[in-house]
């Protein structure tokens, strides 16, 4: 083993030891991708990389679309989207068994459309279906596990912030990403409706029936929901037909939903100044993991540890699909320690060239990748969603965890889906140039 990979793997384990220490996993990249860059060149060469790194990413254009899509979604949540989503979907599943489950999935699934991240959404959406769920006696298992995973799909249903950092990183079409999580999205959401009703077939005292609603209240809902549709369409409709680019439609469907709740009042300034607030923070957060991932990303290839894996692999002479699998067990396993942007950012550099090199499609991989690090969002012994939800409810995270389960299953099988056949993935994006 050469001196470079030597030091390359000492710094992977200084890596994985600070951030146990719960230090900002941005702040853990950069600093050990400065210190090692530095002893395999030269410290004046790792400062001038450093500054040079966090001015590319802070002064990027192509960055500019996740606050536009992060605040996008903050104006969403402020001006009561989320809760109004939830009605309508409650109007029309709430009286069957296990219905307020499925509106809680319904609305996450809608929901994630607009704000694009996992965390925001099982935050929003469990405050909102938690205490109605309560009410109508539903059981603590089946009421957290449903926003805990229905709060995943935010990291898949476009705009996904995730994906938006995997095509950054990996230099693939944003809009094209957009387009081939849309499918994949609505067949795990379906997927998880059909989970409720049969662990509702086994345990119906889980999910007791809800209140009914005429025919001409379920209609009437429907007019709640003109915004997001509006929204959405114009977002990911621009981008389909190639009227303007990702970064462009970030502008407009902030702008166009900040109008829309501005003419209707039902934005208050107090509630602009914390959506702008908590847009601020998020896409500070998300620009510096870039930025440091970027860095780290510097000392790898220096120390050459991806070609020489890449060429190890290749060695092994496996086929591409055991390959593929021992990829996605990464993935797995190490979605289960650490937040799935982070996780991306560090095993890109690594794996991707790998997978191209084996000639999957880099647009499939992004959406697999991403569907295997939201089952780490719910998956113990970290589970982030269930964390924020166990929180929210009180509930205890054992219950929380043994709720998610059935999602958990229906995720794994929608993946294997998606595996199996890859045109479910690739085929909406075929018909963008």
């Amino acid at each position: 083993m050469s001196e470079s990979m030597l030091v390359g793997f000492i710094g992977i384990g200084l890596l994985l030891v600070l951030m146990f220490t719960r230090m900002p996993v941005a702040y853990v990249m950069a600093l050990v991708g400065f210190l090692g860059f530095g002893y395999l060149s030269n410290f004046q060469a790792s400062l001038t990389l450093l500054s040079r790194d966090i001015y590319s990413v802070f002064s990027s254009d192509s960055l500019t679309l996740i606050p536009m899509f992060v605040f996008m979604g903050y104006i969403a949540f402020y001006a009561g989207t989320s809760s109004r989503l939830y009605d309508v979907a409650n109007k029309f599943l709430g009286r069957i068994t296990g219905g307020l489950a499925m509106a809680t999935v319904g609305a996450c699934s809608a929901f994630g459309a607009i704000c694009g991240s996992a965390t925001a959404t099982a935050a929003t959406m469990g405050t909102i279906a938690m205490p109605e769920m309560k009410r109508y006696n539903y059981g603590p298992m089946l009421s957290t596990g449903a926003v805990a995973a229905g709060g995943s799909l935010g990291s898949l249903m476009p705009p996904s912030v995730v994906l938006i950092v995997y095509g950054i990183a990996t230099q693939q079409s944003i809009g094209k990403l957009f387009i081939a999580a849309i499918i994949p999205a609505i067949i795990i959401t379906i997927f998880f409706l059909f989970a409720i009703i049969i662990y509702c077939r086994f345990y119906p005292a889980q999910g007791p029936p809800g209140e009914r609603f005429s025919f001409k209240e379920m209609l009437g809902s429907l007019f709640e929901l003109w915004e997001t549709m509006l929204v959405f369409l114009c977002v990911m409709g621009g981008m389909f037909f190639g009227v303007f680019t990702p970064t462009k439609a970030g502008a407009v469907g902030s702008f166009s939903i900040l109008v829309i709740v501005l003419i209707q009042k039902k934005l208050s300034w107090e509630d602009l100044w914390h959506a702008i607030n908590e847009t601020l923070t998020i896409s500070c957060m998300v620009l510096m993991l870039i930025a440091g991932a970027t860095l780290f990303g510097h000392f790898l290839a220096l120390s050459r540890i991806p070609l020489e894996f890449a060429g190890l692999v290749e060695g092994l002479n496996l086929p591409p699909w055991a390959i593929m699998a021992m990829i996605c067990l990464v993935y797995l396993i190490g979605g289960c320690f650490i937040d799935s942007l982070a996780l991306i950012m560090l095993t890109i550099p690594v794996f991707y060239p790998i997978v191209i090199n084996l000639g999957y499609d880099p647009i499939w991989f992004g959406i697999i990748i991403v569907l295997i690090s939201q089952m780490g969002i719910i998956t113990p012994p970290v589970g982030v969603n269930v964390y924020v939800v166990s929180a929210i409810s009180g509930v205890r995270l054992t219950t929380v965890f043994k709720g998610v389960m059935p999602f958990l299953i229906a995720l794994i099988i929608g993946t294997g889906l998606f595996i199996t056949w890859p045109e479910i993935v690739t085929f909406l994006p075929g018909f963008i140039n």
